[in-house]
């Protein structure tokens, strides 16, 4: 299946979402009225002001936390409401900034924790499942190390495999690549590219590297400030898969110039929020 192509699974619909934390004390508007759609199999990015709400919006739709008013769905089935909340369930995994993996188990351990715990998979068929995906990926022969023996970008693919393995509709990582380097983010970006296109997927993926976000997303739903709400959305509309060459294109550069332009709107206007609080 090409990059972008529906699997029929993994359509989210946010509609008017507002998140207020402790509404009868401090009254912080997460987000307000905020409404979007992802597509089965898309790959979103989300970009905006620290402190905006992406992390909210994400802790939402896995369901670690609720929201105050409007509806969010997956495939047609509503799982966030003022009076309904799914708990965290495989069919949305979540990859964690600061990583996530045990330290304490090795890395085939790690991958095949969840299935085997909640008995979607025997023993030993997740031990096939997880040496064939570290296989595809180039990662085969480090299944009996622990975290503390791999480096960073290393320890970030296992833990997406850890996820996938789970064949969840939605995948959402928040700022998953923060704190690598300018290569290890190349390797990264192409890692993650192989396994979309290999299985297209819904991808929720936050990120502030503008780069980032351009090159991986299909689309780019830029947030306003806090409240959080839609500025703009931004289809990129660059061929699958997608190579490092294309950062050079005018293309790409008119898209990065099209992003930067509304997220430095919405940095400036966070700033002088940030002063404002502070006077």
């Amino acid at each position: 299946m090409a990059a972008g192509a529906q699997n029929n699974q993994g359509e989210i619909f946010i509609k008017n979402v507002t998140k207020i934390y402790d509404p009868e004390g401090v009254h912080v508007v997460a987000m307000k009225d905020c409404s979007f759609d992802i597509a089965a199999g898309e790959f979103a990015v989300i970009v905006g002001p620290s402190g905006c709400g992406k992390t909210t919006l994400l802790n939402a739709i896995a369901g670690f936390d609720t929201i105050t008013s409007g509806e969010i769905y997956l495939d047609g089935e509503l799982i966030s409401s003022r009076d309904r909340q799914i708990k965290p369930d495989v069919e949305r995994m979540v990859v964690f900034q600061n990583g996530a993996l045990f330290p304490w188990k090795t890395v085939m351990e790690n991958v095949i924790y969840g299935p085997v715990v909640q008995k979607r998979m025997k023993r030993s068929e997740a031990v096939d499942a997880a040496r064939d995906m570290l296989h595809q990926v180039g990662l085969n022969g480090i299944e009996d190390k622990y975290p503390e023996e791999l480096s960073s970008g290393v320890q970030r693919r296992v833990e997406i495999l850890r996820a996938l393995i789970n064949k969840p509709k939605v995948v959402m990582l928040d700022e998953p690549f923060r704190g690598l380097d300018a290569v290890a983010k190349t390797v990264m970006h192409e890692f993650l590219m192989d396994i979309f296109c290999e299985s297209p997927r819904t991808m929720f993926f936050i990120t502030h590297d503008l780069d980032e976000a351009i090159f991986l997303g299909s689309k780019v739903i830029i947030m306003t400030t806090r409240p959080a709400q839609v500025k703009k959305i931004v289809q990129v509309d660059l061929p699958w898969p997608r190579e490092h060459h294309l950062l050079g294109s005018q293309i790409y550069l008119d898209l990065k110039r099209e992003v930067l332009e509304a997220v430095h709107e919405e940095a400036k206007k966070a700033f002088e929020a940030g002063e404002r609080e502070m006077a």
